[in-house]
């Protein structure tokens, strides 16, 4: 199977551009993967396919960091994982149905919903969750990654809002993205929304997406809070202007 019979240079060109900007962020943050790609490929390609191709790369990035994600993340990740996959498929299920350009619209309102939730400073006290609004936090995470490839919209705020450290925090979320990803593949398999040809545009984007989270891994830690969120916020903010610009 030949890529260049399925996609055109431009968009080959732009995925892998637009892959390893997120995959550096991805790198830096742990978050952010989905949301700054989701709208410069939905724009590039059919969202359908830019949402099954961001959480193909998503899974394999996630699968090389298992050990980190096993040793590191809090127990609140498996809880997450295991109530997400009961929304995913209707989520990819709705984004099928949806006209593409009423789908391009609401994917980039997604991105600039996450920019808010980035930057917009903790108040209070730190977040204590109980189960509701862990139960809560995955079923929203499934349904928004079969729409638009962004679980991050509710699992973000829920430990980045937590006092946990660091570390934790970052594994955790690679986790349930992981784990998220993963049960939108399946559920594009068994409904036949993903095809070949997206699997082999993961694996050619693959070594591009693996060198941008490597240098962000690189600066992980040497950075404050502060200037992390600040970057990350600005990042998503322009994505989804960009996005919403070009619609």
């Amino acid at each position: 199977m030949e890529l260049a019979a399925d996609f055109s240079t431009q968009q080959i060109v732009a995925a892998g551009l637009a892959t390893l900007g997120a995959a550096f962020v991805r790198g830096l943050t742990g978050f952010g993967f989905g949301f700054l790609l989701a709208p410069i490929l939905a724009l590039a390609l059919a969202p359908i396919e830019a949402i099954l191709l961001i959480n193909i790369l998503a899974f394999m990035l996630a699968l090389s960091e298992i050990r980190y994600v096993l040793r590191e993340a809090d127990k609140s990740a498996y809880w997450i994982m295991a109530t997400l996959v009961l929304t995913t498929a209707p989520g990819l299920l709705l984004l099928a149905a949806t006209p593409p350009g009423i789908a391009r619209v609401l994917i980039a309102l997604a991105a600039l919903a996450a920019f808010l939730i980035v930057v917009l400073p903790r108040r209070g006290k730190a977040l204590k969750p109980g189960p509701a609004l862990t139960g809560a936090t995955g079923l929203i995470a499934g349904l928004m990654t079969g729409f638009a490839a962004m679980p991050g919209i509710s699992v973000v705020p829920y430990y980045v809002r937590q006092d946990l450290p660091r570390v934790m925090a970052k594994a955790s979320m690679i986790g349930v993205f992981g784990v998220s990803a993963l049960a939108s593949l399946a559920s594009g398999a068994v409904t036949g929304l993903l095809e070949w040809h997206l699997v082999a545009f993961g694996l050619v984007l693959f070594p591009v997406m693996a060198l941008g989270n490597w240098i962000g891994s690189l600066v992980f830690g040497r950075v404050s809070d502060p200037v992390w969120r600040a970057f990350v916020g600005i990042v998503l903010g322009g994505a989804a202007v960009a996005a919403l610009l070009k619609l």
